[in-house]
């Protein structure tokens, strides 16, 4: 398997295995406000959605010219979001101070932190392709 081949192949995991994890973080949230999550934190949830689904669905559809930029905003979304977590609980956010009872608070900071992970090493990845693209002769 040439190295290029074996490129090609790892930014393609990366994207799908990226993907998944911006679905799974914005699909708890969509599942939190749907059952119940309302006022700011129901906004803040709802958002959370939003920019997890347009992240997940970007990873996957956009050009290699763009993906960079995708998976270093995928990584910054799912920080900001693993971080109100924390902060969420150890001093409260937006009026709530949940405690590691709160409904699904577990499962996600569990994704949450491996989706920082994964982003990373795909933002890593992107920029290897990137600058690989970019360089005379190679």
């Amino acid at each position: 398997m040439s190295t290029t081949h074996a490129h090609d192949r790892a930014l393609t995991i990366s994207r799908i295995v990226s993907a998944v994890m911006l679905l799974a973080a914005g699909g708890i949230h969509l599942f939190l406000v749907i059952n119940g999550a309302g006022g700011l934190l129901g906004v803040a949830f709802a958002l959370n959605f939003v920019a997890g689904l347009v992240l997940g669905v970007g990873m996957l559809v956009v050009s290699r010219r763009l993906l960079l930029g995708v998976t270093a905003l995928g990584l910054a979304f799912m920080a900001a979001s693993l971080g109100a977590i924390i902060v969420s609980i150890t001093v409260g956010l937006l009026g709530v101070q949940p405690d590691w009872d709160y409904p699904l608070i577990r499962e996600t900071a569990i994704i949450e932190s491996i989706g920082v992970v994964v982003l990373a090493v795909a933002t890593v990845i992107a920029y290897q392709e990137r600058r690989t693209r970019l360089t005379p002769g190679r």
